[in-house]
């Protein structure tokens, strides 16, 4: 009896830990609240998955002619917010995460179908990088990322 009520406590805290883990997960922290968990993508291929790794860590996870660190997604994100300030995080967060969620999972396919290419995240990044409003610098990308992927634009409602 009492083996049983360990066993059922150990399930029980086991289950109740699992959802929070997430150990697999490794898009910021701030942006898994708007975008879609990596285990619930379908990916072509196990080498799409460790490619779209690659494209929010930096990390090369067994993938041929990978260069790791930077830029890498999670920390383009850090620069975007810092860059807008405290003011334009609640608008620039959850447009920037899912903008690296469309280009990474686009880009990281394989090169014979892939529409986003490595020159191209070369161009995303000079846009960013030249934009003086952040937050207009990632919906200039996002316009040109959607156009690029065939995947309509989000149309937004504009600030009175």
């Amino acid at each position: 009896m009492l083996r049983r009520g360990w066993t059922a406590l150990a399930a029980i805290v086991l289950l109740g830990l699992a959802p929070a883990a997430r150990a697999g997960e490794f898009v910021r922290a701030d942006c898994r609240t708007v975008v879609k968990p990596t285990d619930a993508i379908r990916f072509d291929t196990d080498e799409h998955l460790r490619w779209y790794k690659r494209f929010w860590t930096g990390t090369c996870d067994h993938l041929s002619f990978c260069f790791s660190g930077s830029p890498n997604w999670n920390d383009i994100v850090g620069k975007l917010l810092a860059k807008g300030g405290p003011g334009e995080q609640p608008a620039l967060l959850p447009k920037a995460c899912r903008l690296g969620q469309l280009i990474g999972l686009e880009w990281a396919k394989d090169k014979d179908v892939q529409k986003i290419s490595t020159k191209d995240l070369k161009v995303f990044n000079s846009m960013l990088e030249a934009a003086g409003d952040p937050l207009k610098g990632v919906e200039a990308v996002d316009a040109k990322a959607r156009a690029m992927a065939g995947q309509p634009r989000v149309i937004t409602s504009k600030k009175p």
